[in-house]
C-alpha cells in the first residue's frame, strides 16, 4: 500500500480479522470485556503473549482499526488513540518525565498545555524551561543532561510562530533528547513530521480528523526514530524490549492503562469516517483561508493579518519549506482594541462564536479573554497573547460569504 496515494491508503486499510458479514465500515464494538475459550487463553491475553482484546480501557477492535489507519497513512511504528489532544500531550510527557528532569519549550503554547507543564508536571518536580525555539543558539543553552524532551507546536496558536524543525531535531540528536511536536494545525496529507526529525508526533484528532467537530480525541505517533536507551526514564525498558520500541511499550503497557484515557469505540468509529474526507476538506478550507487572509489585508479597519502562508509574513519561508503553500486553515487578525474585538464578534451573522479548530463551520474566538482568560495579564504579555487579536478557524463556506460577514461586522 506504500505506493498508493494518501486517500487510497486511508480507504483501504485492512481489518486485522475479516468481518464475518463483509462490512465495508468497521463495526462499533460497544463492549467493555471479551470472552475467552479457556483460562490459558485468558492468561496469555492479560500477560501480553497474544494480541487478543481483554478490556476496552486497554484495547478495543474499533479503536485499534482507527490506530491502524493512522499507522497506514503516516508510517508510524506505533499509534495510541486517546480521548483528547490534552490526553495525548499529558500521557506522552508522563511517560518520559521524572522529578529533576526538564522540558525545553516555548511560551507560545496552548493555554492548557502551558498549565500542564508549569503547574501539573511542576508539582512533581519537572522543570519547564521556556526559550525562543526559533533561536537554535538559545535552545542549545537550555538543553542539558536532564532534558527529557524538546516540545513545541509546529505553528503556535494564536501567535502563529514557526520554528525550524530540522534545526531543533539536530540539537536533540546531539544531546540525546527526543523532539516532540504537536502538529494539530497541519494534517498528515500535507505534512510528514518524521521527515523533519520529529520523533513523537501529537495530534488533537478533534480537529481536522473528526470531520465537523463530531467528537474529541488525541493521537500519539511514535516513529521509532529515537534511541530511548538515552532516556533516564526508559533506559530499563529499552534493555528489555529494544531502544526504538521502548516508548510505545511503556505507553501501551503502563501509562495509558494507568491514566485511563483510551479512546472510546464510538469516537474511533466517527473519526475513522472523518479521516476519509480529511484531505478534500482541508484543501478547501486551507485554500479559502489563504484567499481570505489576502482579502483581509486590504480592509482598512483591520490593523494586521497573521497567516504564515502570506508572502511577507516573517515565517513565510520556513513555513513554506515545512508545510507547503497552504499551512493550515487558521488565521488571526488584529483590531484597534479589545472592545473593538468584542463589538466585531457580537455583530457576526454567519461566522460562529465558538472555540475549536477546523470545524466545517467557520469559528471566531477572542483568545485573550477565553483560552487565556484565567491567565494574569503579565502571563498573557509573556506569551504574546494580544487582547486585540481575533482568531478565525476557516470552514467550508465560500470566501465571498465569509468576507461579507466580516465586512458588515467591522466598524
Amino acid at each position: 500500500m506504500e505506493d498508493f496515494s494518501f486517500e487510497a491508503r486511508v480507504l483501504n486499510t485492512p481489518y486485522e480479522k475479516a468481518d464475518v458479514y463483509h462490512s465495508l465500515s468497521m463495526p462499533v464494538y460497544n463492549t467493555a470485556a471479551y470472552e475467552f475459550d479457556s483460562a490459558e487463553d485468558m492468561e496469555a491475553a492479560f500477560c501480553g503473549r497474544t494480541t487478543d482484546h481483554a478490556y476496552s480501557r486497554i484495547t478495543n477492535p474499533t479503536v485499534q482499526y482507527f490506530e491502524d489507519r493512522i499507522r497506514m497513512i503516516t508510517g508510524a511504528m506505533g499509534v495510541t488513540a486517546l480521548n483528547s489532544g490534552m490526553a495525548a500531550i499529558s500521557n506522552t510527557l508522563m511517560a518520559i518525565a521524572y522529578s529533576g528532569a526538564n522540558i525545553v519549550t516555548s511560551r507560545h503554547l496552548f493555554g492548557n498545555t502551558y498549565s500542564f507543564l508549569l503547574n501539573t508536571l511542576g508539582a512533581f518536580g519537572v522543570e519547564t524551561r521556556f526559550c525562543d525555539l526559533t533561536n537554535p543558539a538559545e535552545v542549545r543553552k537550555h538543553v542539558d543532561q536532564n532534558t527529557c524532551a524538546i516540545f513545541l507546536e509546529v505553528i503556535t496558536n494564536p501567535q502563529m510562530e514557526v520554528a525550524d524543525l530540522k534545526a531543533l531535531s539536530t540539537i536533540g540528536k546531539e544531546a540525546g533528547v527526543p523532539l516532540i511536536a504537536d502538529t494539530t494545525v497541519v494534517p498528515f496529507n500535507i505534512f510528514k513530521a518524521v521527515t523533519f526529525g520529529v520523533d513523537i508526533e501529537i495530534v488533537s484528532s478533534t480537529k481536522y480528523i473528526s470531520g465537523g467537530a463530531t467528537s474529541t480525541g488525541g493521537l500519539i505517533l511514535d516513529y521509532g526514530t529515537f534511541d530511548w536507551s538515552n532516556s533516564a526514564r526508559l533506559k530499563d525498558v529499552s534493555a528489555l524490549i529494544g531502544s526504538q520500541k521502548a516508548f510505545t511499550f511503556k505507553m501501551r503497557k503502563e501509562i495509558h492503562r494507568n491514566l485511563g484515557a483510551y479512546m472510546t469505540p464510538q469516537v474511533a468509529y466517527m473519526q475513522t469516517l472523518g479521516i476519509e474526507t480529511m484531505s478534500i476538506r482541508f484543501e478547501r478550507q486551507a485554500a479559502t483561508c489563504l484567499e481570505l487572509a489576502k482579502e483581509l489585508q486590504e480592509l482598512e479597519n483591520i490593523e494586521s493579518v497573521n497567516y504564515t502562508g502570506l508572502p511577507g509574513n516573517p515565517y513565510y519561508d520556513i513555513s513554506t519549506s515545512q508545510f507547503g503553500p497552504l499551512p493550515g486553515a487558521m488565521l488571526t487578525f488584529n483590531l484597534a482594541s479589545r472592545e473593538a474585538c468584542f463589538a466585531f464578534m457580537n455583530k457576526l451573522k454567519l461566522i460562529r462564536r465558538a472555540t475549536n479548530l477546523f470545524d466545517n463551520k467557520t469559528l471566531a474566538i477572542h483568545p485573550a479573554s477565553t483560552i487565556y482568560g484565567t491567565f494574569t495579564e503579565q502571563q498573557r504579555v509573556a506569551m504574546d497573547v494580544d487582547s486585540r487579536t481575533i482568531r478565525l478557524s476557516v470552514g467550508l463556506e465560500t470566501v465571498n460569504d465569509l468576507l461579507t460577514d466580516i465586512k458588515q461586522a467591522l466598524p
